[in-house]
């Protein structure tokens, strides 16, 4: 498991961001951060759990994504986003994204 970014919640949309449609939500790209942080501004309408939305997240890659979600809670299910998948748990009181690049 390696560290990606911090995704922290924002009130406003940045002229920085880049809308993700199947989310409905807005990010930021946490490689051009120096403190490796995605901001994120959610649509009304975003599907995303409430966890998501509310809380920040800590993002990690993986090798197996199937692997660290089992016996896990899950915020939101394995998702195929063209180059990766990536999923939302709880876990020891925390919001965690796992991705694995295909």
């Amino acid at each position: 498991m390696k560290y990606m970014h911090t995704g922290m919640i924002v009130g406003e949309k940045r002229d920085d961001m880049t809308f993700v449609e199947p989310l409905k939500v807005w990010i930021t790209d946490a490689s051009k951060d120096p403190y490796a942080i995605e901001f994120l501004y959610f649509e009304p309408d975003s599907p995303m759990a409430a966890a998501i939305q509310e809380c920040p997240h800590v993002a990690y890659q993986v090798e197996d994504i199937d692997a660290a979600l089992a016996g896990k809670s899950i915020l939101w299910a394995k998702m195929d986003i063209g180059n990766a998948y990536i999923a939302f748990v709880y876990d020891n009181d925390t919001v965690v994204e796992f991705y694995q690049a295909k």
